[in-house]
């Protein structure tokens, strides 16, 4: 398995990182905790051994499933967190209500106050069952809180050696650029994938430019790009995804003809059209490692594929050429 640093940081994480959202059951209509840890031990087999998760993930549950799984295995893995969606308290700015896995309303709030950061630390190292983390990342920008006091407490937080390195999940460039005056950030996780490309204009240049590393999640668009879903597809009660506009109508016609435009590809190649996707996102410029959720070992054994075979020059080309024909309705 191929090993990346993170930016400036002495921090080596994998080239696929197992993404721990879907383990959590929120938003994608529930999980099975078994199939879970299973699927966070073949991970481990196959040599993906960092895992990204966050405590809003089913409510603590994605890092209890997490932390269950690498029992024993911590020197092994690399454990990337997040803090900054608080549900257990109103404070910060008011996000949005949903339901948790109980089917119960909850409401969910950003906030990244110095002290509130160091109460979700301890608590995610609690579920996790570790003494540190190897990445620590705010999950969203939280407009009520200075972000020079978000980094400080993330200072503090290094220094303490609860946290090996910081983090930032979808920040724009002028957000990085004033966390940069307090903190050397190490990376920026953003939504990324062959349907989701708006950070080729800025984000990636400036992160090329400063050594940022970029962890691409969503490179399947949530399945979409997998080709398994069609016109009038059933969801479990839960699964937020017919409600994205990747999903709906025209733009799933125009995505699957898309697919199937590159299905000769992958099929000379011998592998699907998702490990081709995952491919592609891997070698595009400027992207460091990519996320690839999964919810049982067969899942993780198809993303392990993407490492198995490398696209030419010319097969990018011939694939970002029929991209730029994709006009989707977003």
């Amino acid at each position: 398995m191929e090993f990346v640093t993170l930016g400036t940081s002495n921090v080596k994480v994998t080239r696929i990182i197992f993404g721990a959202w879907a383990i959590g059951g929120w938003m994608w209509g529930g999980a099975d905790r078994k199939d879970a840890i299973k699927a966070i031990h073949k991970s481990l087999d196959l040599g993906i051994s960092s895992i990204d998760t966050a405590p809003v993930y089913g409510f603590g549950l994605s890092e209890e499933i997490v932390g269950e799984a690498i029992k024993g295995l911590r020197t092994e893995v690399q454990i990337l967190t997040k803090y900054g969606l608080v549900w257990d308290r109103k404070i910060g700015d008011f996000y949005f209500s949903t339901f948790n896995n109980d089917g119960k309303p909850v409401s969910i709030y950003k906030h990244a106050g110095k002290e509130s950061i160091i109460h979700e630390c301890e608590q995610s190292l609690s579920r996790l069952k570790t003494d540190y983390l190897d990445l620590y990342q705010i999950h969203w920008p939280a407009p009520s809180t200075p972000i020079e006091e978000t980094m400080d407490a993330m200072n503090r937080l290094i220094k303490d050696g609860k946290i090996r390195s910081a983090g930032v999940c979808n920040y724009s460039v002028e957000e990085m650029e004033v966390a940069e005056t307090t903190i050397n950030l190490v990376s920026n996780q953003v939504p990324y994938s062959m349907v989701r490309r708006d950070i080729e204009n800025d984000l990636i240049p400036w992160c090329m430019k400063h050594h940022k590393s970029i962890l691409a999640y969503s490179p399947l668009q949530r399945g979409l790009l997998t080709g398994k879903f069609r016109t009038g597809q059933h969801f479990v009660p839960g699964d937020t995804r017919p409600d994205t506009p990747w999903f709906k109508g025209k733009n799933l016609v125009k995505t699957n003809k898309f697919l199937e435009e590159i299905k000769p590809l992958a099929i000379s190649k011998n592998f699907t059209v998702a490990q081709l996707v995952l491919r592609w996102t891997m070698q595009m410029p400027g992207i460091t490692t990519v996320l690839a959720g999964a919810r049982n070992a067969r899942q993780v054994e198809e993303n392990a594929g993407a490492f198995n075979f490398t696209l030419t020059e010319k097969e990018m080309c011939e694939i970002n050429l029929k991209l730029d024909r994709l006009e989707l309705e977003l």
